[in-house]
C-alpha cells in the first residue's frame, strides 16, 4: 500500500528478544513505537528516544485504539497460546499486518484457520518470523522446490548457548502436551524421546530426536508435504530419561505447578552478546519421495536470538512496502523460500538430490 502509514510497533517491548528487535531496529535507523502492559516500557523507550504506549491486552477495545495508527505489529508477548489471539483479533479489526515470535504449534494453527477473515480484511498474519521458524520454514520450501512430489519431511537445528526467560517459560507450558509429528497430513501426539535418528546437522552424525517443533504445522503448509518431522540432537542417555518423563507429563498441565515453573525461570536472562556471538546455529532437512529420490539441505546461520531479531525486521519491513493480499502466511510463503540467506550470519541453503 503506497500511502499506507510507516508506523509500527513492537508490543511487549521489555521482554528479552524484543529489546534486541529495539536495539537492532535503531541501529538501523527505524524507530518503532514500544508498547507493553507495564510501564518500563515508558523508560525503555526513552533510553532510546522513541514513543512508547502502555495497554494491556485484556481490554479489546484499549488494544484496537493503540495500535489504531500502526501498518505492522511484532507481537513478542509470550506465552502466544495466551497473548496471540486478543493482538490478532485488534490487527484484523485496526487494518493492521501481525508478526510475531511464537514457535507454538497450537497458534500457527489458530493464526491460518482465521485466513479467510484476514484476506477479508486485508491483513497479513505471520507468525514465527524468528529463528522460530524462518530458517526452517525456507529449508522445507527449497527441498519441495528441489524435490516435487516429496512425502517425508525431517527438519532439525544443532545450536548452544542459553535461554531467556520466555523461551523457558513457553516450554514449560508446552510439556504437558508431549511429542507432535505429521501423519499423513494430521498432527499426531508421540511421546516424548520415542522418534529418534542419527543426524549429521553440519558437525558430524548426532543422535537425535524429534521435538514439538512448530514446522509440524508451518511446513505443511509451506509445502504440503504429509509428513513432518522436527528433530535436535539429543545424547541417548537423555532421549531414555526422556521417555520415562513422558507417562506423568500431564503434571505440568496443572494451573498450581504450571505458575510455579514459571515462577521459578522468571528471573531468567537471555545470553550475552559475547555468548551469542560464540554460538551459531546448524539447521538440517531431508525430503523423500515414494521414488526413494532423497534431498538434503543444510545451512548455517547466526545464533537463535540474532536471527530472531534480525528476523522480525526483515518480516515488518517487507510488510511496511509490501502491497498485497492479506491471509495466513508463513515467512517463506510471504518474503520468499530463501529470505533467511538475506539475515546476517546467514549462509546459503546447500541441497544434495540424490537417488533414481
Amino acid at each position: 500500500m503506497p500511502d499506507a502509514p510507516r508506523t509500527w510497533m513492537i508490543y511487549a517491548a521489555t521482554g528479552y528478544t524484543a529489546r534486541l528487535v529495539t536495539d537492532l531496529a535503531v541501529a538501523r535507523g527505524l524507530r518503532p513505537i514500544l508498547a507493553g502492559r507495564s510501564r518500563a516500557v515508558e523508560s525503555l523507550a526513552a533510553r532510546h528516544g522513541l514513543p512508547s504506549r502502555v495497554f494491556d491486552l485484556r481490554d479489546s477495545t484499549t488494544v484496537r485504539e493503540a495500535i489504531a495508527d500502526c501498518r505492522v505489529v511484532a507481537h513478542c508477548a509470550g506465552p502466544f497460546s495466551a497473548t496471540s489471539s486478543p493482538m490478532i483479533d485488534a490487527c484484523l479489526a485496526a487494518g493492521a499486518d501481525y508478526v510475531d515470535i511464537t514457535g507454538e504449534i497450537d497458534v500457527f494453527e489458530a493464526a491460518e484457520r482465521r485466513h479467510a477473515e484476514a484476506r477479508t480484511a486485508g491483513v497479513v498474519l505471520c507468525p514465527g518470523v524468528g529463528f522460530d521458524v524462518i530458517p526452517t520454514d525456507c529449508i522445507a520450501a527449497t527441498l519441495a522446490e528441489a524435490l516435487p512430489g516429496a512425502t517425508h519431511l525431517a527438519l532439525g537445528f544443532e545450536t548452544a548457548g542459553g535461554m531467556s526467560a520466555g523461551t523457558a517459560k513457553t516450554t514449560i507450558q508446552e510439556l504437558h502436551r508431549g511429542g507432535r509429528v505429521r501423519r499423513a497430513g494430521r498432527l499426531v501426539t508421540i511421546p516424548l524421546g520415542s522418534l529418534a535418528r542419527t543426524i549429521d546437522f553440519g558437525r558430524g552424525p548426532k543422535h537425535a530426536v524429534a521435538i514439538p517443533w512448530g514446522d509440524v504445522a508451518t511446513a505443511f503448509a509451506s509445502t504440503g508435504i504429509p509428513n513432518i518431522e522436527v528433530f535436535i540432537p539429543l545424547p541417548w542417555a537423555a532421549a531414555v530419561a526422556l521417555r520415562g518423563f513422558h507417562p506423568v507429563r500431564r503434571i505440568f498441565g496443572v494451573p498450581a505447578v504450571q505458575c510455579w515453573l514459571q515462577a521459578l525461570v522468571g528471573r531468567i536472562e537471555g545470553p550475552a552478546r559475547e555468548a551469542r556471538a560464540a554460538s551459531p546455529t546448524w539447521v538440517w532437512g531431508e525430503a523423500r519421495d515414494a521414488a526413494g529420490r532423497v534431498a538434503v539441505a543444510r545451512l548455517r546461520t547466526a545464533n537463535v536470538y540474532d536471527v530472531t531479531a534480525a528476523g522480525v525486521l526483515l518480516a515488518v519491513e517487507h510488510l511496511l512496502d509490501r502491497d498485497g493480499p492479506g491471509g495466513f502466511f508463513t515467512p517463506s510463503r510471504l518474503i520468499g523460500p530463501r529470505c533467511v540467506e538475506s539475515l546476517p550470519g546467514s549462509g546459503r541453503i546447500a541441497i544434495e538430490v540424490r537417488g533414481p
